[in-house]
C-alpha cells in the first residue's frame, strides 16, 4: 500500500463516521487530499476496492469502508496520542464517588453509554482469583445452606445448595470460622486444597456434610466465571445501524448469553491491553457488522474489563479516549 493510498483509505473511514454517506473522489479532494485531481483519487479507490477497502453500494455512488479500511484506521488512531477531552469530568464523577464496587461499575457503563451511544460493559473476572474477605454460611433449614462471598473491596456474592444430610447450626458455624481462618485474604484458587485438610479436622462427626459445603463452593467459585454490568442497550434502538434487526439481536444475544462476552473479555484481560474487534475479527455469530472495544482496569483494586459494543461505524477516536480516562480514573481511585 502507498502513502497516497493509506491517506484516502484514513479519509473515506473519518468522512464515512462523520457524515454516514459514502465518500466520491471530489468529496476526498475538497476536503481531505488537496492537490490532486478527482480522477487520480478515483482510480486510486478503484484500485483499493479491488483490494477489498471499499465497496461501492451502487455505479454512481462513491465508497464505503469494509472491515479492512477500519482495521487501517483503528490502528492509525491508536498508534498516535490521544486528546481525552472528557478526562476531567470522568475523574470527577468517579473520583467522587463513594459506592460500593457494584454500584461503581453499574455507575460507570451508564457513564460510558452516555458519553459514547454505543452499549457499553465491564466485568469482574473470576470469583476464584478474586482475594476473598469473608464467606458466611448460613443455615436455612435443615440440609439447606446460603452461602455468602464478600470480595476485597465489596462485591458480594450468593449461591444456595443442599447437603446431603441436616446440619445444625453450631456444626456450621464452626465450619464458617474454620474457612475464613484459611480463605481470608486469599484467592481461591489459592487456598481451596488446604481447605479439606484444615476445616475438616475435628469435625468428623459432619465430615459428609462439611465436605459438601466445601465442595459446593468450590464448584460455585470456579465456574461463575465473570459479574457482568451493562448499560445502553435501549439507546442503540435510535441510531440508525441498528434499524436492521439482525444487527440489533447480535448484540443483545451477546449480552444475554454472556458465554461469548467471556471468552473476549478473558482474551483481554490476558493481554492486559487495548482490543479492538472489528466486524468479521469478532468470534461471535452476527457480529459482522459490529465492533468491541475493551480495556483492563482495577476498580477498588480489582481486576475487571471495561468494554463498548456498537457499529462499525462508532467514533472510535471519541469511543477509545472515553475508555481510557475511565480506566485510568478507576485506577486513581483504587490507588487513593
Amino acid at each position: 500500500m502507498t502513502e497516497r493510498q493509506l491517506s484516502i483509505i484514513l479519509a473515506v473511514v473519518y468522512e464515512y463516521i462523520k457524515t454516514g454517506e459514502p465518500a466520491g473522489s471530489r468529496t476526498i479532494v475538497k476536503k481531505y487530499i488537496k492537490g490532486l485531481s478527482p480522477a487520480t483519487i478515483r482510480n486510486e479507490m478503484a484500485d483499493l476496492e479491488e483490494m477489498g477497502y471499499f465497496c461501492q453500494p451502487h455505479t454512481s455512488a462513491g465508497r464505503l469502508p469494509t472491515a479492512r479500511a477500519y482495521r487501517v484506521y483503528v490502528d492509525s488512531v491508536t498508534a498516535r496520542a490521544r486528546v481525552h477531552s472528557h478526562e476531567d469530568d470522568i475523574r470527577r464523577e468517579i473520583l467522587g464517588s463513594r459506592s460500593g464496587i457494584e454500584d461503581l461499575l453499574n455507575q460507570v457503563t451508564h457513564l460510558m453509554a452516555r458519553l459514547t451511544n454505543c452499549v457499553a460493559v465491564a466485568a469482574v473476572p473470576t470469583l476464584d482469583d478474586a482475594e476473598i474477605k469473608r464467606i458466611d454460611l448460613i443455615l436455612m433449614g435443615g440440609s439447606n445452606v446460603l452461602a455468602l462471598i464478600v470480595l476485597k473491596g465489596g462485591l458480594v456474592h450468593h449461591s444456595q445448595f443442599n447437603l446431603p444430610y441436616d446440619i445444625d447450626a453450631k456444626t456450621l458455624e464452626e465450619l464458617t470460622r474454620r474457612i475464613n481462618t484459611v480463605a481470608s485474604g486469599h484467592a481461591w484458587s489459592e487456598v481451596r486444597d488446604a481447605l479439606y485438610e484444615y476445616v475438616l479436622g475435628g469435625l468428623e462427626d459432619a465430615e459428609a456434610s462439611c465436605r459438601n459445603a466445601i465442595t459446593a463452593l468450590d464448584r460455585f467459585l470456579t465456574e461463575q466465571n465473570y459479574k457482568f454490568f451493562s448499560s445502553g442497550a435501549r439507546q442503540i434502538l435510535a441510531l440508525p445501524h441498528f434499524q436492521a434487526l439482525s444487527r440489533l439481536q447480535a448484540v443483545l444475544n451477546i449480552l444475554e448469553q454472556e458465554k461469548p462476552l467471556a471468552n473476549m473479555i478473558e482474551k483481554c484481560r490476558k493481554s492486559s491491553d487495548l482490543n479492538i474487534s472489528l466486524g468479521e475479527e469478532n468470534e461471535t455469530e452476527g457480529m459482522e457488522d459490529n465492533a468491541m472495544i475493551l480495556i483492563p482496569a482495577r476498580p477498588r483494586q480489582q481486576k475487571a474489563v471495561l468494554g463498548l459494543i456498537g457499529p462499525l461505524r462508532m467514533d472510535y477516536e471519541k469511543s477509545i479516549s472515553v475508555l481510557e480516562s475511565v480506566a485510568n480514573a478507576l485506577d486513581e481511585d483504587s490507588g487513593r
